[in-house]
């Protein structure tokens, strides 16, 4: 089977390696172009050139890729699927129809659920006990095309955003290479998605992590989780952006104000919520190092009593 792959994070690195693996014939990767990044503004390549680069496979960097230049590529090659892991672009119908057995998505969600950008996060933030990959053909709409397979995983209690990512690009890789095997036998089956029950996970930016402490501590600590590593939920303390990255839930102190900072101690800052308190345990300021607050602690102190905005 002749397989075009399109992806360009890490997150679509190990479905590359997968199916290099299994001896899938990989005459073209499509990425984005290289861009500007870190301090110096150098150009970095995206991680699924850098893998391509090491397999020795073809790249193709177009800034938009539905242009006659890539259809014609395309054609050229005349794959039998192309495979879609975070690719960044919206394929327009013309590219969609091209291979012989269609544009293959995987998702990290269990559709109809998470459609979008950024599922894994949303799910977390909103407190979901699991998730999972779908595999699923790709059509015109946002992740609305009939499904294939799906793998699911529970959601540890204090799982982050960047390790359910770590689990999940495994997972999607292994799940994408049980598809193709499907579809090459003849043996897969469509399953329709239904419209009524979809939801979505939008794009994440920084103003998302501004912890409100009018929540609760359970909702603060999803937050958290659910944007570490990035963008970071964060609060305000002494006109600094205050960015938290590792929390708990503590429900055995009740006293004290919305947001108002009751006790500091070695395992943290605790902090009043709407219901229970919460205890920040990893944290960063600006301009320095991320570090546990028995860290901080050793050479600064975090007053008690204040309102953290």
């Amino acid at each position: 089977m002749k397989v075009v792959f399109m992806g360009t994070p890490e997150f679509a690195v190990p479905t590359l390696k997968k199916i290099y693996e299994n001896k899938y014939d990989i005459p073209l990767v499509i990425t984005q172009p290289d861009r500007p990044k870190g301090r110096g503004k150098k150009l970095a390549s995206p991680p699924v050139k850098v893998e391509a680069e090491r397999l020795g496979i073809k790249v193709f960097q177009p800034e938009k890729v539905n242009k006659k230049e890539t259809i014609e590529l395309l054609e050229s090659i005349s794959p039998d699927v192309i495979v879609v892991v975070a690719y960044g672009q919206i394929l327009k119908e013309e590219i969609l129809q091209l291979p012989k057995y269609g544009c293959i998505n995987v998702h990290a969600s269990l559709l109809p659920y998470y459609r979008g950008a950024a599922p894994i996060n949303w799910a977390i933030i909103n407190g979901e006990k699991k998730t999972g990959i779908t595999t699923m053909y790709m059509d015109r709409g946002l992740d609305t095309g009939d499904m294939l397979l799906k793998r699911e995983v529970l959601i540890g209690e204090n799982e982050t955003a960047g390790q359910l990512h770590d689990r999940l690009k495994e997972i999607g890789a292994e799940l994408l290479v049980e598809t193709l095997r499907y579809i090459e036998k003849g043996q897969i089956k469509r399953i329709p998605q239904d419209n009524s029950i979809a939801t979505y996970a939008p794009i994440l930016n920084k103003s998302i992590g501004k912890i409100n402490w009018g929540e609760t501590a359970v909702r603060i600590h999803n937050l958290v989780r659910g944007l570490n590593p990035w963008p970071c939920a964060y609060f305000e303390y002494n006109d600094m952006k205050v960015k938290v990255f590792m929390t708990k839930v503590c429900k055995e102190i009740k006293e004290g104000n919305i947001g108002q900072v009751v006790k500091v101690d070695n395992e943290g800052i605790y902090v009043s919520t709407a219901k229970d308190c919460l205890v920040i345990k990893e944290l960063q300021f600006p301009n320095k190092k991320r570090m546990r607050v028995s860290e901080y602690l050793k050479g600064n102190e975090f007053p008690t009593g204040i309102i953290l905005k």
